[in-house]
């Protein structure tokens, strides 16, 4: 059963870049897509080497906030895991050797809730901060980064919501994510932060 699993997958994935790969602004090298659930914008999405993305993934890159550009870029050696979700409007950068665990959200956008008399359907999409994930750095399963930063070799816990940077060298958990050990390199160790 395994056998054929993994035979059934690795006959997908040569399919879907043969199919695929040219419509990508970037397809890196030994990368793969397996089973995707959607994807938007393929024009504006770029994926380096060695990339692994899971199963029913859904990545988009698409201007409904009016940007002049707007790009998905997931670096070399990136994991992204089942059932993630990231949706770009204008700028969301992944760095390389990024970990995602399943369930994830990272957008760089809101939906509009202002108008009370308005559906929020309706609405118009909101513009927010473009979203960087630093080399290195592991978000754990359902955590979402909506709009914010996050530096290197970060580990966002699990269920967290992250809407304000995070820096370099931080493990942070929460809603809202705040950075609770970090890590000092004069004692060459991670330090619990009040």
């Amino acid at each position: 059963m395994i056998l054929y699993l993994r035979v059934k997958n690795s006959l997908f994935i040569r399919l879907f870049r043969f199919f695929y790969k040219s419509k990508f602004k970037e397809f890196g090298n030994r990368s793969s897509i397996l089973f995707p659930l959607n994807l938007n914008g393929l024009s504006n999405i770029s994926i380096g080497n060695n990339v692994c993305i899971d199963n029913k993934v859904w990545l988009a890159a698409v201007p409904h906030t009016g940007e002049q550009q707007c790009e998905l870029i997931i670096g070399d050696g990136t994991c992204i895991g089942n059932f993630n979700h990231i949706y770009a409007t204008k700028s969301i950068v992944i760095g390389k050797n990024v970990l995602t665990a399943d369930k994830v959200y990272i957008s760089d956008n809101l939906h509009g809730y202002e108008n009370i008399d308005l559906p929020i359907l309706k609405q118009p999409i909101k513009q927010i901060g473009n979203v960087i994930i630093g080399d290195g750095s592991w978000l754990g399963e359902n955590a979402c980064v909506i709009g914010a930063k996050i530096g290197r070799n970060c580990v966002i816990g699990a269920n967290s919501v992250v809407t304000r940077d995070i820096p370099d060298y931080s493990v942070a958990i929460g809603a809202p994510a705040k950075v609770i050990k970090q890590y000092c390199f004069d004692t060459k160790e991670w330090k619990k932060v009040n």
